[in-house]
């Protein structure tokens, strides 16, 4: 039981040598049945989260949430995509066919490929490639793609302004997003995930670059759509975004698209910032690795749905200006200023502890000034108010005789 993981993997790999298979075929069916295990825990992983965040903000909102199917709701999820995905499929008139289909398939294909390169536990992981920084970028960038060939190829207005919103909203917020997490980079220097995770053992990113965390954290839950970034979907004003022309199980992949793409940023979070897989005995037992890294991004998941459920849509513009003008360059700043003290303290030897806590105060100051120039800076606008004289409309029946 001290490395259940390995010792499974041995096991299959003696029986399927058992059978006469060479070492390459071998090497390839591990492969594949590991890729098809990381899409099914994938797939449980959604089943269970709709069933989290109704709960959660059943809680919040100052209600039950699912409380009929099986024990406190936990059923509901299962008679959700039973209903979902039995549905008839309807393809509107004037529809391009090619694009409307392929779509939702794009929408979870570029979630789950980002899965294959995270570091579950030491020394279990898909691929443990040079560039998995720049993978992670470039592979993510496919969900915009997604987006834009559902609005576009539905043939409604309201899909097409929710998927031009996408262009304006999420490729701006790359920026930032892919700014901070240079940082990590910089100061595991290397690209690897598993550097990355290694060079966070004892402190983790949060403590030393603060800053880039928050400003990663801000900028994916504009990435994934969620309030109060949900512009994309604003179902006061857009109906239902891009999605409007989508119906069964075509819907219901967008659907689960959101939810792993929302734990998926959680994951994310727990690489670059929170250690990975790291804690007590990660090292000696690899299962609780791989329990460490899905508490943490589990952690993260409900931070991330406390605040879609506490704060309300931000403005297209207000949501443009925070981004050009906040977090791009505080992002920059952010990662000049720690280049330049990684050198320098690098160069002179600079004992762990006091490294830590140099660029932990400097991203702090540099948080409090931003904060502070850009209140000074921003402009407050008095709001106009009504005369008091004005006229106003008189209940029925209250008129004065």
């Amino acid at each position: 039981m001290a490395d259940l993981i390995n010792l499974i993997e041995n096991w299959l790999e003696n029986l399927i040598l058992g059978w006469g298979a060479s070492q390459e075929l071998t090497l390839f069916i591990l492969q594949a049945l590991g890729s098809v295990l990381v899409v099914i825990i994938c797939f449980v992983i959604v089943i269970a989260l709709i069933w989290v965040e109704r709960k959660l903000a059943g809680r919040i909102q100052d209600r039950f949430g699912p409380n009929r199917a099986g024990p406190f709701g936990i059923f509901q999820s299962f008679a959700d995509i039973i209903k979902i995905f039995t549905k008839e499929y309807i393809t509107p008139e004037g529809a391009e066919k090619g694009f409307y289909n392929v779509a939702p398939v794009l929408a979870i294909a570029s979630v789950l490929a980002i899965w294959a390169v995270f570091p579950f536990a030491v020394n279990v992981l898909g691929a443990d490639i040079h560039v998995g920084v720049l993978y992670i970028v470039a592979v993510g960038s496919f969900g915009i793609l997604a987006i834009l060939m559902a609005g576009w190829s539905s043939n409604n207005r309201y899909s097409l302004l929710g998927a031009s919103r996408s262009v304006a909203m999420l490729i701006s917020y790359e920026i930032p997003m892919v700014v901070s997490l240079l940082v990590p980079v910089l100061l595991a220097h290397s690209m690897k995930l598993s550097d990355i995770i290694s060079a966070q053992q004892p402190w983790w990113n949060l403590i030393v670059a603060p800053l880039a965390a928050l400003v990663f954290l801000i900028s994916s839950m504009a990435e994934i759509g969620k309030a109060p970034f949900d512009l994309l979907e604003a179902e006061s004003e857009l109906v239902a975004g891009y999605h409007t022309e989508y119906s069964g199980m075509k819907f219901g992949m967008f659907y689960v698209a959101e939810f792993l793409h929302q734990y998926t940023v959680g994951a994310l979070i727990t690489i670059f910032f929170l250690g990975g897989w790291g804690g007590p005995l990660a090292v000696q037992w690899p299962i609780l690795g791989f329990i460490y890294f899905h508490f943490k991004t589990f952690v993260v998941y409900l931070v991330i749905s406390w605040i879609r459920l506490s704060l309300p849509r931000i403005r297209i513009d207000a949501m443009l200006n925070l981004n050009w003008k906040f977090l791009i360059p505080v992002s920059f700043i952010n990662l000049v200023a720690v280049a330049i003290a990684d050198r320098v303290m690098l160069e002179f030897s600079v004992a762990r502890w006091i490294y830590v806590g140099i660029m932990f105060g400097l991203n702090i100051f540099i948080l409090l000034v931003s904060l502070f120039l850009a209140g000074k800076t921003s402009p407050e606008v008095e709001r106009e108010t009504f005369p008091a004289n004005r006229p106003v409309a008189v209940p029925p029946g209250t008129e004065s005789k």
